[in-house]
């Protein structure tokens, strides 16, 4: 359930990337913000609220009102007067271009060009993304690119990674960059050094394929999945796990997972099961998107002249999708098969969100305009807007363990913000038009990063 293509809204030639000096210009200068007369759509599911307001001091919200405020002495104000307020929109499962090579077999190395991952990256950031969670990767790549983040040296996103996949030796996700764990307690030196580079979350895989045309593979031995949980746990890491079944859902979550990578989508859930999630409350990533991509771009390959792809993807590369880029995946079984199971997954994604189950938002891709593509899809599952807003905002930050800083819009929380020029509620693409992108407090200059839209 991977991007079958590393050229399926990547392969972004990162030509004109800015030093890191420059690219520290692409943030205007903190300064303390108010939001004022907005209709706020806070992201925890209560009802919109016409009339609000939001102060916003350093990088936090420090005032959420229902009344109109005045601006302290000192403090920038917006007027957002026929406006829409929500949190950074958050994707919990990426494979971040310039590090891997994301195919339907698995993970394959790439050149580790930074370039090409910040100009990714800058492509979330200009679609109202303002976090994301990279499920495995080369780790020197994406432990690299998070400590520039996190340090100011690049304008990005959040970011927050597994390093590189934990699993079995040949095994779902077992290529470069992996982490391979045989036995315990041999797998600990692995696991230490792993641990040792601080990842936000680790991510396994309890997939034996056989599914879709896929030939079996080894499956990671369900006793050794609960010990290296138990171990990551006693660090303080949550771990996520990559499944497509009912059964290896099941196992991985009695064998303690936080949350899982995926939703079912070899097959119809059972009644049980969803009664399970709803208990269970464990998030699960969304990751529609990736399946319906492939059919999308072979059918409907002007998909990519939306206004969103065309600002973030490099003609040529768009031009490429839409020729040689859908000829292939019109030709391949792969396609027609995850047509024909994604109404599945729909089907189950809503099941389990009626009986109270949580749904984080994942693409599974590396694409900023992924993200509303996805938002699409849980829509047309029969999903309210309303918590699709939810699920790709507080749910996420709840996906990552995150959720007491991020995902809401409420006093105290680290202020990262969109402001929408249309109603999302009304129609979720509203989440598409975006007016100004907010991150620790700080209005990201959308007009300097470097994408072509700005070129």
């Amino acid at each position: 359930m991977r991007q079958s293509d590393r050229g399926f809204f990547g392969h972004l030639n990162g030509w004109l990337i800015c030093t890191a000096a420059l690219l520290l210009c692409c943030s205007a200068a903190q300064a303390d913000l108010l939001i004022r007369n907005v209709t706020l759509i806070d992201g925890t599911g209560r009802p919109a609220i016409e009339g609000a307001s939001v102060l916003i001091q350093a990088d936090r919200i420090s005032q959420v009102s229902r009344q109109p405020v005045e601006a302290p002495q000192g403090v920038s104000t917006v007027d957002g007067t026929g406006k829409y307020l929500i949190p950074g929109l958050m994707d919990v499962h990426i494979h971040l271009l310039g590090g891997v090579n994301v195919t339907k077999d698995g993970l394959t190395t790439g050149s580790e060009d930074y370039a090409e991952g910040i100009q990714a990256l800058q492509g979330y950031l200009y679609s109202g993304v303002t976090a994301v969670y990279d499920a495995g990767n080369l780790p020197d790549y994406i432990f690299g690119l998070r400590d520039m983040e996190r340090s100011g040296e690049i304008v990005a996103p959040r970011i927050y990674t597994a390093g590189g996949i934990l699993t079995y030796p040949g095994s779902h996700g077992s290529g470069p960059g992996a982490y391979l764990v045989a036995s315990w307690p041999d797998a600990i030196p692995v696991i230490d050094a792993h641990i040792a580079r601080k990842p936000d979350m680790v991510k396994l895989t309890l997939e034996e394929r056989g599914w879709g045309a896929r030939p079996m593979i080894p499956l990671l031995p369900v006793e050794l999945m609960q010990q290296l949980i138990e171990y990551y746990n006693d660090h303080g890491i949550r771990a996520t796990a990559h499944v497509s079944s009912e059964l290896r859902a099941r196992e991985a979550i009695f064998a303690g997972v936080d949350a899982l990578a995926h939703p079912v989508i070899q097959g119809p859930v059972s009644d049980s099961f969803v009664a399970l999630l709803g208990a269970k409350k464990i998030p699960v990533a969304t990751t529609l998107t990736i399946g319906e991509n492939y059919s999308r771009l072979a059918e409907h390959p002007e998909f990519l002249d939306q206004a969103l792809y065309q600002a973030v993807l490099e003609p040529d590369e768009i031009e490429e999708l839409q020729t040689a880029g859908s000829a292939k995946w019109q030709n391949e079984t792969w396609t027609w098969w995850m047509k024909l199971m994604t109404p599945v997954a729909q089907e189950n994604i809503r099941k389990v969100h009626e009986a109270g189950g949580v749904f984080a938002l994942g693409t599974d891709q590396t694409s900023g305009p992924a993200v509303h593509r996805e938002m699409e899809l849980l829509v047309a599952a029969g999903i309210p807007p309303l918590d699709v807003i939810r699920i790709a905002t507080l749910n996420a930050a709840t996906y990552l363990g995150v959720d007491e800083q991020l995902g809401s819009i409420e006093e105290g929380k680290l202020a990262d913000l969109v402001l929408l020029d249309a109603d999302p509620l009304a129609d979720i693409n509203g989440a598409k038009q975006i007016s100004l992108v907010i991150k620790s407090g700080e209005i990201i200059d959308r007009k300097k990063l470097d994408l072509p839209v700005n070129r």
